[in-house]
């Protein structure tokens, strides 16, 4: 029925039709949704060559829990209750400089470094940009990266009219899940390589041995995330648990 969430039986529906090159009209026919729910799910999910169910589960795993945020009094004894600011700069360097080492942008990776030591995860962009001794502007720049990434939300400060930068609770399973995602897109191309060049010359071979090898990683990776995440949630959160369903041909909708 229209208005209640998609569930990972939908997803492995959605996931078919697309294979099968229905359109949106058609397989909303058969989940009886209307057609953009579909189109905006697939849409969010990388489009109909890239959209795979175990991933689009994975991305809407476990939202970010809206905290209550404590009053400005309360969260300044909080914060006092923690490390001084030298133990807490050098901190912030070493999970700096190990962000940067995992791809990111090193300004994104001093943003991210700076929300994860809050205590309440999130900071204001005037906050950030005096806590990292950087500009409003390069903050605003590094902050629409990690948004795009998933990694952070924004949101409006109760105090104020000002935007406040919350680090996302799934920030590791997203890393997973772009990870994997990226994993995908790559394997893809390359088996296109290989029916391109063919799989009888050299030039064939290699993409083809390339797009098999991460095809595979990509779903060792994704039933590692499904393992751990149950280990970690247990066995009640059934429903929020990706399973294993497609493969990259199907993401590619050939």
């Amino acid at each position: 029925m229209p208005g209640r969430r998609l569930t990972r039986a939908d997803r492995q529906q959605i996931a078919a039709g697309l294979a099968q090159r229905l359109s949106y009209a058609d397989i909303a026919r058969r989940l009886d949704r209307p057609t953009s729910t579909v189109s905006r799910e697939v849409a969010r999910n990388g489009g109909p060559a890239r959209y795979r169910a175990e991933l689009a589960q994975l991305a809407t795993t476990h939202r970010a829990r809206r905290r209550p945020q404590p009053p400005a009094s309360a969260q300044r004894t909080i914060e006092h209750l923690g490390p001084g600011p030298d133990a807490t700069a050098a901190f912030v360097t070493e999970l700096t400089a190990a962000l940067v080492e995992t791809g990111l942008p090193r300004t994104a990776a001093r943003v991210m470094a700076c929300l994860f030591t809050a205590e309440t995860g999130s900071r204001t962009a005037i906050d950030m940009a005096q806590h990292l001794h950087i500009s409003a502007a390069t903050v605003s720049q590094a902050v629409h990266l990690l948004q795009r990434q998933d990694l952070i939300r924004c949101g409006r400060d109760d105090r104020s009219r000002r935007h406040r930068y919350f680090l996302d609770d799934n920030a590791g399973l997203r890393t997973v899940v772009a990870s994997v995602a990226a994993n995908q897109r790559l394997a893809a191309t390359a088996l296109r390589g290989a029916e391109v060049f063919g799989a009888r010359t050299a030039a064939g071979t290699r993409p083809a041995l390339a797009g098999r090898f991460l095809e595979r990683l990509g779903d060792d990776l994704i039933r590692s995330a499904e393992k751990h995440w149950r280990d970690m949630v247990g066995d009640g959160a059934e429903e929020h648990t990706p399973m294993i369903h497609t493969s990259t041909q199907s993401a590619t909708g050939q």
